[in-house]
């Protein structure tokens, strides 16, 4: 059965994604830094089928996009992400097989999935409205700075669904602690800005003004370091998750000896001996 509606999204086979134009979101590239803008303002900027699928594809090509090096993820006027579309998701979910309904759970797992196996950091810049499968592109990103007036909630519970939603139950305990993570998941209720950031959940809090600035500044300063060792940094966050301590630390050797061959690793060295700044190329 087809349950996503509209043509099949194609990517460019260069991946090369500086000139690509989002369907169902914006997407603009400045200095090897993208922008990914939800931006359905009028709803709270919720996610749609179409929206599910073009973001797990766009976020697998990034990972083969030699034009950039960090991506931001944000909402138009004032909020983040409302979670799925009522009208346009939860309605027409009540009306699906259980075939169908486990498509969809596996399609939006598959969007995190994504978004934790592509080397580029991602920063989410997080105002206003941050919920359901918002909060959990949220969760699924590297970092996240927000305002005072953010809300986040994981309200499936709300909803009468579990709190184990697109990795929920894995990722949040391990970013705010577990009984931390069980109070949200199961009560579903909203966390100000100030308590995510106590939390461990905000990196840091930004005036609503400076939020896009700050997030940019960031992606920025990661966008011009050795995005190589970056990227397995990121690779051996994920990883580790699933090691003990000894297989961790041979993890590590063997990714930090693969780094020690890149170019960037001898630019640096030859940086610090002539006492300058060193230009990483990623390589």
């Amino acid at each position: 059965m087809r349950y996503l509606p509209g043509e099949p999204h194609q990517l460019p086979i260069t991946c090369l994604l500086a000139a690509y134009k989002g369907r169902h979101f914006k997407f603009e590239v400045a200095d090897k830094c993208a922008t990914i803008t939800l931006n359905r303002p009028e709803r709270k900027n919720p996610l749609t089928f179409d929206s599910y699928v073009e973001l797990r594809d766009l976020f697998r090509a990034s990972a083969d996009a030699s034009d950039i090096h960090t991506i931001v993820v944000t909402g138009e006027a004032e909020n983040f992400c409302s979670g799925g579309d009522v009208h346009e998701i939860i309605g027409p979910l009540t009306k699906l097989d259980m075939p169908g309904l486990l498509a969809f759970t596996r399609l939006t797992g598959d969007l995190v999935k994504a978004m934790r196996a592509c080397p580029q950091s991602i920063i989410a810049a997080i105002d206003g409205v941050c919920a359901g499968a918002g909060a959990i592109l949220a969760l699924a990103s590297d970092m996240r700075l927000g305002t005072t007036r953010s809300k986040v909630a994981f309200l499936f519970i709300r909803v009468g669904l579990a709190g184990c939603d697109m990795g929920a139950c894995a990722l949040l305990p391990r970013v705010i602690g577990q009984g931390r993570a069980a109070e949200l998941l199961l009560t579903g209720r909203s966390m100000s800005g100030e308590e995510a950031e106590r939390w461990g959940f905000f990196n840091r809090l930004c005036s609503p003004e400076t939020l896009l600035t700050e997030a940019h500044k960031l992606a920025a300063e990661l966008a011009s370091g050795p995005t190589f060792a970056h990227g397995m940094t990121k690779k051996m966050l994920q990883q580790e998750w699933n090691m003990g301590v000894d297989q961790a630390i041979e993890a590590e050797a063997q990714a930090q000896a693969i780094c020690m061959a890149t170019n960037d690793f001898h630019r640096a060295y030859h940086a610090f001996v002539d006492k300058q700044k060193p230009a990483f190329n990623g390589d």
